[in-house]
């Protein structure tokens, strides 16, 4: 490594330690105020269109769970971060965009968790992705908070059902809920919602205790309605290259 390329990694290095320091500080304040243990909760970094090299960084920095969107760009990415590791070293890849139905079966194959099931179409793909893989699949039912399914995620009323269907699944394991508060709507009032979608949920099925919720801009609203997983990007890695 040239001293240059070494200078340029020690001052992302720090960047991104003063920016999850203070992404964490967020958090801590965020649970103090809504009487909960931080430790409940985890971050999920986002790290779509940043490079492996970042997720390195991370890795050093005590990040355990990444969140990528695209297919296409998850695999090549866990796979190059998982053979610089020699393995997976605790590091978990969560899948956290909208997922095409032929990309289920592939997305299974390297994910450990998918926030983004919103349709019982996905789940034969899944469920043989994480067959062939030997390992169980957490998943994760994407609720919409607006009644727009076009944008991703089932409504409400669907939830339970969905739910039921990927309990029926061999190798996936139901983890909980997870949504987007809509741009135009209160984050209080989209994630009071998705609250009692989660309570629904875990009315039936005792395991599914997962909420996952809020990013770089509304993670306390989020904490505020019990999410035990926050996805946060841009307000740890800066925003976005365009590069893709």
């Amino acid at each position: 490594m040239s001293e240059a390329t070494q200078q340029a990694t020690e001052a992302r290095r720090t960047e991104l330690a003063t920016a999850l320091a203070s992404v964490r500080d967020r958090i801590s304040g965020a649970c103090e105020s809504a009487g909960r243990d931080p430790a409940e909760t985890t971050l999920v970094v986002v790290t779509k269109f940043f490079p492996a090299s970042d997720v390195l960084l991370l890795h050093e920095l005590g990040v355990r769970a990444i969140g990528e969107n695209k297919d296409q760009e998850a695999g090549a990415k866990i796979a190059a971060v998982r053979a610089a590791l020699r393995g997976d070293a605790g590091l978990e890849l969560h899948f956290v965009g909208r997922l095409q139905s032929n990309k289920a079966r592939h997305v299974a194959g390297y994910a450990d968790v998918v926030h983004s099931v919103d349709r019982v179409k996905l789940l034969r793909g899944l469920s043989a992705g994480a067959m062939e893989r030997g390992r169980p699949l957490s998943v994760l039912i994407q609720v919409s908070l607006d009644g727009d399914t076009g944008r991703g995620g089932a409504l409400p009323a669907d939830v339970p059902r969905l739910a039921a269907a990927v309990v029926d699944r061999a190798g996936l394991v139901l983890k909980g809920v997870m949504a987007v508060a809509p741009m135009e709507a209160d984050s209080d009032d989209s994630f009071a919602l998705l609250r009692e979608v989660a309570s629904g949920i875990r009315a039936v099925h005792p395991g599914a205790d997962w909420v996952s919720a809020g990013m770089s801009g509304d993670l306390e609203a989020a904490i505020r309605h019990g999410a035990t997983h926050l996805r946060v990007g841009t307000a740890i890695l800066g925003s976005r290259p365009s590069l893709l």
